[in-house]
């Protein structure tokens, strides 16, 4: 066929169809090499006829000889749908509906048997739903499940194309780099793209097939949008001894995420009571936090979740819960026993959003430090504010008492020139 047509043409106009015709050849030859990886032949077994819902569906006479007259049995009764009838030795059942489907056999008019066939009724198939998730920079996964009920068995075949190739790339393989999406026998509704490349983009390729036919869905894909990490991992939480409110959470990469330096991720923690309802949540870059605010004596649950250190993506799925319970203070302990029902009443119904006002441990040395040094300031400040004050009230006094003796002065030394002769007043 390939010669025939080039035949008619001549010069460049010929060649550029046959290397047109070539391309798609190429193209073709890698999607039904990706199907064959994925559709076994067949459908199933010999002697089965599949119709579509709603049709008209006719089921023939193999065997019978033309012009004779069949009889059709259905489930080896004589009672066949309604509506049904014999045309020239086939059966046509119109509209046909579920009910209709079964085992149907023709006989002759002796009753021998000439043919029989197993009906099964349904839908072409729908186009299918998609999605697709990389749990790491490598590999992407994608997921789908079918739109519509076909009530007959269904295949798929999954392929992907790269979308922006280099030009190493296009020299190599001309038709774009085309490949399967791998199917995994384990994971029903599921491919997988290996090495695909983090700053590259897909497209995916998803075919519902049934006896009927087929329908498909194309997806973009950009790695960068689709990253979703797996849970950390190994999440461990212990109380930190002499600390009422304090617990040490750690944590691990997910196996599935490699660790290179320029692919790194953040996460969040969250925590709370297990009596409470509400959580309070961190951020961090660390593979550690240390809880600050726990309630001493009251058991926590916490979890965490990572997502990519550049905000690439969404944050994944939180780890599955640990457990544990702060230390409790010996010294309050006692208290704490005659208050117990009061508080965990308090605290079962709503977190207080005020100020926490369970008093400081005062076994934790920090906390300690922070109040010494404080009362030392603030001792400080009141001395020297005293010692202003009681020197702004000496030199006041003091002046006071220089004022009262300037006038006593001043008239003992006019009483003493009055009483000097006048010879002595005047020269």
């Amino acid at each position: 066929m390939h010669v025939e047509m080039a035949a008619g043409l001549d010069g460049p106009l010929m060649h550029s169809h046959i290397r047109g015709l070539g391309r798609v050849m190429v193209f073709l030859a890698a999607a039904l090499a990706s199907a064959s990886l994925t559709i076994p032949e067949g459908w199933g077994e010999e002697g089965v006829q599949y119709g579509q819902l709603g049709t008209d569906v006719t089921l023939s006479c193999i065997g019978a000889r033309t012009g004779s007259l069949v009889q059709w049995r259905r489930d080896g009764a004589m009672a066949l749908p309604e509506g049904s009838a014999i045309h020239q030795g086939a059966l046509v059942l119109p509209h046909a509906s579920l009910a209709a489907a079964g085992t149907y056999s023709c006989h002759d008019e002796d009753g021998s048997l000439l043919h029989a066939v197993s009906l099964q009724l349904g839908h072409l198939p729908g186009v299918p739903f998609v999605s697709c998730r990389a749990s790491d920079y490598e590999n992407f996964s994608c997921s789908w499940t079918s739109s519509l009920e076909t009530f007959l068995p269904t295949r798929y075949i999954t392929t992907y194309r790269k979308k922006s190739l280099t030009g190493e790339e296009k020299r190599r393989n001309k038709s774009g780099h085309v490949g399967p999406c791998l199917q995994d026998p384990a994971r029903t509704g599921t491919c997988t793209v290996h090495r695909s490349e983090f700053w590259s983009s897909y497209r995916l390729n998803i075919t519902e097939v049934n006896p009927l036919g087929s329908s498909f869905r194309l997806l973009d894909v950009t790695m960068q949008a689709i990253i979703k990490p797996d849970p950390p991992e190994g999440l461990v939480v212990e109380p930190v001894p002499l600390a009422p409110r304090r617990l040490h959470v750690s944590w691990k990469y997910p196996a599935s995420w490699p660790k290179e330096p320029h692919f790194q991720l953040r996460f969040r923690l969250q925590y709370r009571p297990v009596i409470h309802r509400s959580w309070s949540v961190v951020e961090t870059v660390n593979l550690s936090e240390v809880i600050t605010d726990a309630f001493a004596g009251l058991e926590h649950v916490v979890q965490v979740s990572a997502k990519d250190f550049l905000d690439a993506g969404n944050w994944s799925e939180w780890s599955a819960e640990a457990r544990a319970t702060p230390v409790r203070d010996p010294a309050t302990m006692v208290s704490e026993e005659t208050t117990t029902d009061v508080s965990l009443g308090s605290l079962a119904e709503e977190p207080s959003q005020a100020p926490n006002p369970e008093p400081i441990n005062r076994s934790d040395p920090l906390e300690n430090t922070a109040i010494l040094v404080s009362l030392g300031i603030f001792a400080f400040f009141v001395l020297a504010a005293v010692l202003v004050i009681a020197i702004l009230i000496w030199l006041r006094v003091r002046k006071h008492s220089k004022d009262e003796t300037k006038p006593h002065n001043f008239l003992v030394a006019a009483t003493h020139l009055k009483a000097l002769p006048r010879t002595q007043i005047l020269p």
